[in-house]
């Protein structure tokens, strides 16, 4: 959520055709404004506005701003409503100082009434326009920029990045503390954004900034300093080789069908990489020396830990506990000690909840292990030892790939840890496959059935829990109905009261759980509901369930993976008939960075 893009140049130029081009790698992250700002001849060009990136760029004509440094953000509402005035950037009182944050500054109410007492021109109710004006104050006395960012730093509470510079210095400068900042190294050009994807198309070689670091950038020459005590440090350029397909569609509608449709190509991708990996035992003897551990993650990664946990006890027979990051310091925290593993799971290595349960775990245990899709993250950088997802950029806002390869992953750990082959790992990819084709048409009229229907029920039981829970999920992301995820044998325990005919219930059944599932179908279809069933083929199931979404043969600990296919293909079509764009539904984002 929120994006920042920063450019500085050696001679002025069109950089806003390349700050657009920017914002548009960061538009996964999900934003409701965009803005421009560019230096021109010593004067602040700023262009800003709600919508989306290219509406809002043709309207303002971003591509033919000129001079040379320039940032570009896409902003997610949190301080202020979406509006011209709170979107990003923000000017200072002089109008000689400009920028753009991402993250939270969770003290904005008090500090926008002192900024107002000490006389500030504020303009918004964005936090975004309190990181300029706490610079602002101290530059104003004599400081420096560097030093006016430290003693900035200090007043600034919460989780952060945030790119600055004035009409004055030919200079880029940027912060971070908690939120994604990055520099990549040019040729006679510096870029400094919120993640590494939308800096890998411009250059290869890139500076990773660590919290409380501030960067001063020109053109030539990128200089870090600590926050701590103003000294430079050195800024360490490493070479970053994957070549990565960006925003391309492929010739699919929507990014989260092609992503879809990626799923057996990174399942063996990463299946290759764990087979490979030095690490990947580095990172189970951190599990097996461990007397309690945790798998944490919020949203598609927590029902990944649900998945990982079942395959953890029933495999390895390893207590793992799941828990949902913004409640793990509160219910868990205690319970710490230096023997507790706790493994962080988030898709973009910068989901906030995770990031705090990270912090607050490190002060009692050295065992932190991370799993991610994106490399060079704040969660990469903080794990005792990583594991990859090999998930490839995803740019839709609903998780897809990253969730499957997060399933993939935990029970190719939970058969290793065993002691078991994993060469039966081999056949996943294919079975991805083949679900993905046998399983289309059936999705599509399984959906074109929901989409009348505002609130539904997904049950699922045993390993199929977990899939019944992100099933839910993705209904409610991007088909605007309400669908509770329930464990089957809960439902008779008051939600059985909402069936009535006709009343959708997806049922989502392992080969082991069809006997327990069928009885919990019953329980819907003789009171006049609906009965859908996502399973492999059953005599039972095929007698008692009103409709059948089936899946491929592949045994009790496969089948959950394979179940992830239907859940998310009736979710988009879903979507699709609803005429919602599955890949950027309303309120969402792609990094969740605020508490």
């Amino acid at each position: 959520m929120c994006g920042i893009f920063g450019i500085i140049t050696l001679k002025p130029r069109a950089i806003g055709r390349d700050l657009v081009a920017g914002g548009k790698r960061l538009s996964y992250r999900g934003y409701d404004s965009v803005g421009c700002a560019v230096i021109s001849d010593g004067k602040i060009d700023l262009r800003k506005d709600t919508g989306k990136v290219d509406e809002v760029s043709k309207k303002l004509n971003f591509s033919e701003m000129h001079g040379d440094r320039g940032v570009m953000q896409l902003r997610w509402a949190t301080f202020g409503a979406p509006s011209k005035t709170n979107s990003q950037p923000h000017l200072d009182c002089n109008g000689d100082m400009v920028g753009a944050h991402n993250g939270n500054i969770v003290n904005t109410p008090q500090l926008r009434e002192q900024f107002i007492r000490e006389g500030h021109k504020v303009r918004s109710t964005n936090d975004g326009e309190i990181c300029i004006h706490a610079v602002e104050k101290y530059y104003d006395k004599g400081y420096s920029m560097v030093e006016s960012i430290r003693k900035a730093y200090e007043d600034l509470r919460g989780d952060y990045a945030f790119i600055i510079f004035n009409n004055k210095e030919k200079k880029l400068y940027a912060v971070k503390k908690g939120s994604g900042l990055l520099i990549g190294v040019g040729r006679n050009e510096m870029y400094c954004s919120s993640d590494l994807p939308s800096l890998l198309p411009l250059t290869k070689k890139i500076i990773f900034i660590k919290d409380g670091e501030i960067a001063s950038l020109s053109p030539k020459e990128a200089k870090l300093f600590r926050i701590t005590d103003g000294k430079e440090i050195e800024a360490k350029v490493v070479k970053y080789g994957e070549n990565q397909e960006y925003a391309k569609k492929g010739g699919y509608e929507h990014f989260m069908l092609k992503e879809i449709n990626e799923q057996p190509v990174v399942a063996e991708d990463l299946v290759e990489l764990l087979d490979d990996s030095k690490y990947v035992d580095k990172f189970l003897d951190v599990v097996k020396e461990s007397n309690k551990v945790f798998l944490v993650g919020c949203g598609s990664s927590y029902h990944a830990c649900l998945l990982g946990s079942y395959y953890f006890g029933n495999i390895a027979k390893k207590t793992v506990i799941p828990a949902v990051a913004p409640q793990f310091i509160s219910q868990y925290g205690h319970t710490i000690d230096d023997k507790t593993c706790i493994v962080l799971v988030s898709q973009s290595g910068e989901t906030k909840d995770v990031i705090n349960a990270m912090e607050y775990a490190k002060g009692k245990t050295g065992r932190i292990l991370g799993v991610m899709n994106v490399i060079g993250s704040t969660l990469m950088n903080s794990s005792k030892v990583y594991l990859p997802l090999a998930a490839g950029y995803e740019v839709s806002v609903p998780a897809t790939k990253t969730f499957l390869n997060q399933c993939v992953m935990f029970l190719y750990l939970a058969k290793r840890m065993r002691g078991e082959s994993c060469e039966d790992m081999k056949k996943v990819p294919s079975l991805i496959k083949e679900t993905i084709n046998s399983v289309d048409d059936a999705c599509r009229k399984v959906a074109a059935y929901l989409e009348r229907w505002k609130e539904l029920y997904s049950l699922g039981y045993g390993s199929t829990y977990s899939i019944a829970k992100e099933a839910a999920l993705k209904i409610k992301e991007i088909t605007y109905s309400h669908c509770e995820g329930m464990y089957s044998s809960e439902f008779k325990h008051g939600p059985l009261s909402a069936v009535r005919r006709g009343y959708p219930v997806l049922f989502i059944s392992s080969p082991k759980d069809v006997d327990v599932m069928v009885s919990h179908i019953n329980e819907v279809t003789c009171r006049g509901g609906r009965a859908i069933a996502v399973a492999e083929k059953s005599d039972s199931i095929v007698r008692n369930a009103n409709e059948l979404v089936q899946l491929p043969h592949s045994g009790n600990y496969i089948s959950p993976i394979l179940a992830t296919i239907p859940a998310q293909l009736i979710a988009y079509y879903m979507s699709i008939g609803r005429e919602i764009n599955p890949d950027f539904p309303r309120n969402l984002s792609k990094t969740i960075t605020v508490d």
